[in-house]
């Protein structure tokens, strides 16, 4: 299964994830072009929750209706689940924050998001408008690094793109169809919505701990905007001042949850695993996808019949090149100056960056390299 494979060696956050998706689905397997992805990119971006998931179950929707989107958020998702409730059951027992290979997996990151970043670029901001929008939303999230800065370039940008681009003539057609109806897409946003107001409300007239638990993850689930990296901090609010996990237990996590593949989000299933056991692990991990499920088969329908308009389609030329500008910012931080810190590692994103773009080799080869070397230079 492709989502599976992509779950096991989409190593490096979400901004990385993109790059793995665009390499394996739009490169590899040709099931949507650069257009469309990264009009897809745009609009996962724009919601709350885990981007790169919602892109994945995007993808899987677009391919196969919504089995084929749940089957590839499983397939994604599962492997990191995994691995972070098999890690409660060792974290006294194991260091792997200290291990070689992580540095390598960060330096496998730099490789496949630069790869990424040029060919998104090449697709999506090939004038002199859309370069100028992309270096707006470079040095805008760059240089105001706030959870809301990302969701205002996109509408500044969107916004830029209609004023820009309303007068040329967008008479390509589409070929991205969305296999869901406008009224599933409304069952499922207002089931978010209800699901949003009642927890919290329901948790207030019980004392049921696993309403508790799901109600915290909901939440964080549903109103985060920026990716994993934003929601860690936001967990632990929510369940160690309660004494639910230790803060010793929560920091052991946090490590594991970066150095495994996968999206960050599955961090819930350590939290989970910690406070009920494998069980646990399970119910938190529904509940901080949940939202993000509803809210992308919610969208998508509607998303497919606005984009078909000229208005919004001169609009999405502005959005997809602040998405390109958005990931060049994070390919600087916190990709680049996390992993790069030697010539050595320089070398090695070097050796990567060519293995994969001119030797055109898997990503799995890139990852277990980037792995290897990298424990390999640790133990020198």
């Amino acid at each position: 299964m492709i989502s599976t494979k992509l779950g096991l060696t989409s190593f490096g956050g979400p901004i990385a994830h993109l790059g793995y998706f665009r390499d394996e689905y739009v490169l590899r397997r040709k099931w949507i072009d650069d257009k469309n992805y990264g009009d897809l990119v745009a609009l996962c971006q724009f919601l709350p929750g885990p981007a790169s998931s919602q892109v994945g179950i995007g993808i899987g929707t677009i391919r196969a209706g919504t089995l084929g989107g749940l089957i590839s958020f499983i397939g994604f998702t599962l492997p990191s689940v995994v691995f972070l409730i098999l890690f409660v059951l060792v974290t006294q027992q194991y260091n792997m924050m200290e291990s070689g290979f992580i540095q390598g997996l960060k330096i496998v990151a730099v490789a496949v998001v630069a790869h990424a970043i040029l060919g998104m670029a090449k697709n999506l901001a090939s004038d002199m408008k859309r370069k100028v929008i992309v270096l707006f939303s470079l040095l805008t999230t760059l240089l105001i690094p706030h959870v809301l800065t990302q969701v205002s370039v996109i509408l500044i940008a969107g916004l830029l793109g209609w004023v820009l681009f309303r007068s040329i003539q967008h008479d390509e057609k589409t070929s991205l169809q969305i296999p869901l109806s406008k009224t599933f897409g409304t069952i499922c946003l207002t089931l978010f919505f209800a699901l949003l107001l009642g927890l919290p409300f329901l948790n207030n007239i019980t004392s049921a701990t696993w309403i508790s638990v799901f109600d915290s993850f909901y939440r964080a689930g549903s109103l985060v905007f920026g990716g994993g990296h934003v929601v860690l901090p936001l967990l632990e609010r929510e369940f160690v001042p309660t004494g639910l996990i230790s803060e010793e237990s929560f920091l052991a996590g946090y490590g594991a949850a970066q150095a495994v593949p996968g999206p960050l989000f599955t961090f819930a299933a350590y939290i989970g695993a910690d406070i009920g056991g494998w069980l646990g692990g399970v119910w938190a991990t529904l509940a901080i996808f949940l939202p993000a499920i509803l809210l992308i088969f919610g969208t998508l329908p509607f998303w497919s019949a606005l984009r078909k308009n000229n208005k919004v389609k001169a609009a999405l030329l502005g959005v997809n090149a602040a998405v390109v500008g958005i990931l060049i910012s994070a390919f600087y931080h916190p990709i680049w100056t996390s992993a790069i810190i030697t010539p050595i590692d320089f070398s090695l994103a070097a050796l990567l960056f060519f293995m994969l773009v001119y030797w055109k080799l898997p990503p799995w080869v890139i990852v277990l390299t980037g792995a290897v070397v990298g424990q390999l230079i640790h133990s020198l």
